[in-house]
């Protein structure tokens, strides 16, 4: 089981912290224990489908197929749109990226963008983003600790100001800036938009509902997202659990959103994941006992 350092990046609006890549030039290192100083590259290098599965191992090779990431936005990001695995692997030589969204804080008023309101094709999309009216296209959604919100790739978004998200997304670095709200750049330029790339990996779909609803139940995993990517569980926990995944076929990954969780494999091995923290369990690694150290809340997930 394997704890990484952060990738700390401090952006125009806000800051990230990457906590689980396998984008080349953010790798995540490993910083506790046998393996420390390796990159999550070097494991996948080493252990091959121990460590990622079988079926993920030969769909993606040496790269680690998910990144996680904590967002904590101070200002609005821009709007923006990712390509599909199609798009992004004709233009650019990468995977897509599908991602999704937990809400871990939202000041009063918070929002978020995702989906339209109206139905837009490229053209009336092009005009709104050059007269800046694109955000009234958009469907804006109030915010509360706890919400879940699905993109897959072509769905227009914005997080608002004011919020602090979980993001599990396909390891992919590509984003088309649709609208910037007219900010500039540290050398005083307006941020570069890419409007033309955008128009062709827009889904122009108009839903009832973007948010994704559960309901929270104590002591076992309720599923958020199953997508082709990811599946992804919220797991609230005030009393001891045990899981085997070993007939996955997947490597697991456990976000921790509140308080401390101890982890323990069946080889005896512990980890103590704290609040703020991921951990990754091997493919080979199918059975685990989790105890809350009194309660706590994670993620979890697997492909």
């Amino acid at each position: 089981m394997y704890k990484f350092e952060p990738i700390l990046k401090t952006l125009i609006w806000g800051s990230e912290s990457w906590q689980l890549s396998g984008v080349p030039g953010s790798l995540s290192v490993v910083f506790e224990g046998p393996e420390k100083g390796k990159t999550v590259a070097d494991l996948l290098c080493e252990q091959h489908e121990q460590l990622v599965g079988r079926r993920s191992y030969e769909r993606y090779g040496d790269v680690f197929p998910l990144l996680i990431k904590f967002i904590e936005a101070n200002l609005p990001l821009s709007v923006q749109v990712h390509p599909n695995d199609e798009l992004a692997r004709k233009r650019h030589n990468s995977f897509g990226k599908t991602e999704m969204w937990y809400v871990l804080h939202a000041k009063k008023d918070a929002y978020l963008y995702a989906g339209f309101n109206r139905l837009l094709d490229p053209e009336s999309y092009c005009r709104m983003v050059e007269d800046g009216s694109i955000t009234q296209a958009l469907a804006k959604h109030s915010l509360q600790e706890g919400d879940v919100f699905f993109l897959p790739a072509g769905r227009v978004h914005s997080i608002g100001g004011g919020t602090t998200i979980a993001e599990i997304q396909q390891t992919s670095d590509i984003t088309y800036r649709i609208y910037d709200f007219g900010r500039l750049d540290k050398n005083g330029n307006p941020r570069e938009l890419h409007t033309e790339l955008a128009k062709d990996a827009i889904d122009y779909r108009v839903f009832s509902d973007y948010r994704t609803h559960y309901l929270p139940c104590p002591n076992r995993p309720v599923e958020l997202v199953n997508c082709d990517y990811f599946t992804t569980s919220l797991l609230d926990l005030n009393q001891p659990i045990h899981f085997d995944h070993s007939a996955m076929d997947s490597f697991v990954i456990y976000i921790g959103l509140e308080d401390n969780c101890e982890f323990t494999d069946e080889k005896g091995e512990k980890a103590l994941l704290h609040a703020g923290q991921t951990l990754l369990v091997p493919a080979s690694n199918g059975r685990l006992n989790l105890r809350p150290v009194g309660t706590a809340k994670l993620l979890e997930v697997h492909i």
